[in-house]
């Protein structure tokens, strides 16, 4: 009997002598890595999100700009057990040293987070990096670009909407950041406000432009002002 307890107490000893130093974990369902950068060694996805389209406030200098187009918020968390994370400066000038080498530059900095911006084949890339000291970090990747407008509203729609409310708001108008010029997908949407003032000729309508929030309040009000015009 004696003799049982000592074997049974042995490989239990055993067992646990060659569990492993560092436990690792799977990625999140549906995640993985942006097509530009490669993670930190061991580091697993805690969680992901991918938009076709989204718009997103990256810092620079002492502001903010905001980015709309391809978006990706990735969160990587290190392995557990690691006896030695990597340190905030540690992650971010990975990824810093990474985008530089490839074009990239820095666009703003503090001690936890980083802007780096990156043109290449055509495409422009905004990048942000936050750190902090338990080794994990989150990446945010915009790939700049334009939405593709998939509808616009019709005169009838136009027409009730303003009997109902008073006023309504018109998909489809689109200019370039900062500017007034009209791009030329915008002459389906502008096509529908003709037929809706055609069909009736006493209707009279005051056009109000809209911008982001980008810029101060005069140049914005300024550019809100041309781009209604550009619409008469």
């Amino acid at each position: 009997m004696k003799r049982l307890c000592c074997a049974l107490l042995i490989f239990f000893f055993s067992v646990l002598s060659v569990s492993p130093a560092v436990a690792q974990k799977k990625d999140a369902a549906n995640c993985k890595d942006h097509p530009l950068l490669t993670r930190l060694p061991d580091y697993w996805i805690e969680s992901c999100v991918q938009k076709q389209f989204d718009a997103y406030k990256f810092a620079v200098g002492k502001g903010q700009e905001t980015v709309e187009g391809q978006f990706w918020n990735i969160r990587y968390q290190p392995p557990a057990g690691l006896s030695s994370k990597p340190s905030t400066l540690q992650v971010l000038r990975n990824v810093e040293n990474a985008i530089k080498k490839v074009g990239g530059t820095v666009l703003a900095s503090d001690s936890s987070k980083e802007t780096l911006k990156l043109e290449s084949g055509g495409k422009e890339l905004w990048v942000e990096v936050w750190a902090d000291y338990t080794g994990k970090y989150i990446l945010t990747v915009v790939e700049k670009a334009a939405m593709a407008q998939e509808l616009t509203a019709s005169a009838d729609a136009f027409a009730s909407g303003l009997k109902a409310t008073g006023h309504i708001a018109v998909d489809g108008i689109l200019f370039e950041t900062g500017k007034a010029e009209l791009k030329a997908e915008s002459q389906k949407a502008i096509g529908e406000v003709v037929k809706l003032l055609k069909a009736d000729t006493h209707l009279k309508v005051f056009v109000v432009g809209h911008t982001d929030n980008v810029g101060s309040v005069d140049s914005n009000m300024k550019l809100s002002q041309e781009r209604a015009q550009a619409v008469v």
